[in-house]
């Protein structure tokens, strides 16, 4: 069984000879392949090569062109600034949409023509030719609420949730149209799985959790699986309490981050959703111990029980000790579901 197959089989609730292996790796994978953040995030052949090396050398089941939530605000004319090892950042200060009445005049791109989503989508295809069936090609768009953050600004929109909340499903509606033809993009280039970025709705409540982000999420969600791929959602962040809608959401995975207790998430969205993490990045796994990596892991696992993915809360820290990655590496390797 290979890791492709291993992903697939255990989404399907089929047996598998292992726990597949899924942690993000951005800053990481960038830091093991020697290069500086900038290049990784410009440059998707500069990403594969990241990608491929750090899948290899710790046995990963999949490679990821997740970089960094500007990709699509860029394309859309955003002010983003670019650093030689840092992630790309968006000026809020200088909002795409600050003045909200541009949202109308505001046009869908084309993945294909755009200067960021195209390297990403180039980035599926070189995965895809180089990884072929052995392992499982992971694709990325952000979701409504963080895009809509990234677009009018984060302090902005939550003003917006009380002062115009048809404005914000009117942002939304065009944020999950534009990610919806991202992710056919990179489905046909090639990807298996697309990781749908969520963050800043764990920001916000329940009320407007359930009344203005979740239907627009339950559209990407049911529009991404209707194109026969995967869905990964990834809220970063304390998600208590919107575990029970995004376990409504239909996701074949849900990430958890380490503010959200492996036990809560797994009564909030039942015994059948795949959950993966969650291993606090820093803490646990950058500041831990080989030995208390693996008790940590092991007690997410009985947590979550045997729809059980292993990764940590959010990506693998830079500095992270080798040592401790083999360490999650090998429990993964070592344990069935």
């Amino acid at each position: 069984m290979n890791s492709r197959e291993r992903v697939f089989a255990h989404l399907e609730g089929k047996p598998v000879d292992r726990l597949p292996l899924m942690p993000i790796t951005m800053m990481y994978a960038a830091e093991q392949a020697g290069v500086p953040y900038g290049r990784y995030a410009a440059d998707h052949r500069v990403l594969v090569e990241a990608q491929l090396r750090v899948a290899e050398k710790f046995g990963f089941d999949y490679v990821s062109v997740i970089s960094d939530p500007a990709r699509e605000a860029s394309d859309l004319g955003a002010k983003v600034v670019f650093f030689e090892d840092q992630p790309p950042a968006i000026v809020e200060e200088e909002a795409l949409l600050a003045d909200k009445t541009r949202l109308a005049r505001l046009s869908l791109p084309d993945p294909h023509a755009g200067r960021r989503m195209s390297d990403r989508l180039a980035g599926v295809v070189l995965l895809k030719e180089r990884v072929g069936k052995e392992k499982l090609v992971e694709g990325w768009v952000e979701g409504p609420c963080a895009m809509g953050a990234d677009l009018r600004g984060i302090n902005t929109m939550m003003l917006d949730f009380y002062d115009d909340p048809d404005f914000v499903r009117d942002l939304y509606r065009f944020a999950v149209d534009m990610e919806l033809a991202f992710a056919k993009a990179q489905i046909e280039a090639g990807a298996d799985l697309i990781g749908v970025g969520d963050a800043a709705a764990s920001l916000i409540g329940p009320k407007f959790y359930n009344s203005l982000v979740w239907p627009e999420e339950k559209r990407l969600v049911d529009g991404i699986r209707a194109m026969g791929a995967k869905v990964r959602l990834h809220i970063c962040g304390d998600t208590r309490f919107i575990a029970e809608g995004m376990g409504r959401l239909g996701c074949d995975i849900v990430d958890l981050d380490s503010l959200c207790p492996m036990d809560h998430g797994r009564r909030a969205m039942g015994p059948d959703q795949a959950l993966l993490g969650n291993l606090d990045p820093v803490r646990a796994l950058r500041d831990g111990t080989p030995e208390s990596v693996t008790a940590a892991v092991a007690e997410c696992h009985r947590q979550a029980g045997p729809r059980y993915i292993v990764g940590a809360g959010c990506e693998i820290a830079r500095a992270t000790p080798e040592e401790n990655v083999f360490a999650l590496a090998r429990y993964a390797q070592t344990h069935c579901p």
